[in-house]
Parts: structure tokens; C-alpha cells; sequence
């Protein structure tokens, strides 16, 4: 599929020194994902579920918790599992 919801090249980069909240466009751009799994992992009963928060109607993404994410990713990504 082709169009907004692809991963892209994008003019408007994330100012990741700022406090302010991210859209799900702006935290598709940090992750460097689609923006539809963006959405498909806030939704509830998504075992790997993304830090958001809901503001009214609007979804929004603090970068810390982002950040938090991915450095819970690399963690449990060079755990070396042992077989019994």
C-alpha cells in the first residue's frame, strides 16, 4: 500500500530536545515506522503496546516514554535465553 501511511522520507524533522507531546506522525518519524503501526500498537490488548496518551480525541506521544521504549526493546533484544 502506497501513500501517507508508508514510511517516508520527511521535510519536518523531530526536535527530540523539546518537552512537547508527539503526534502519531512525528513518533512514526522517530521510530522510523509506518504510521499505521504506530496505531496498531496503541491499540488495547496489544501485547507490545506503545506509551500514549489519549487527549480527548487525540493521541500524543511523550518522547521520553519513547526513548524508554526502545531502550526496553534493545534490552530484552541482547538477553541470551538458555535452553533447558
Amino acid at each position: 500500500m502506497s501513500g501517507a501511511h508508508e514510511l517516508g522520507v520527511s521535510a519536518v524533522a523531530v526536535d527530540t530536545s523539546d518537552d512537547s507531546l508527539l503526534t502519531p506522525q512525528d513518533a512514526a518519524r522517530f521510530l522510523r515506522v509506518s504510521v499505521s503501526w504506530i496505531y496498531e500498537h496503541v491499540r488495547p490488548g496489544t501485547t507490545d503496546r506503545l506509551p500514549a496518551v489519549k487527549l480527548g480525541k487525540y493521541l500524543r506521544f511523550d518522547i521520553r516514554d519513547l526513548r524508554a521504549y526502545i531502550d526496553e526493546k534493545r534490552s530484552a533484544s541482547t538477553r541470551t535465553h538458555t535452553r533447558r
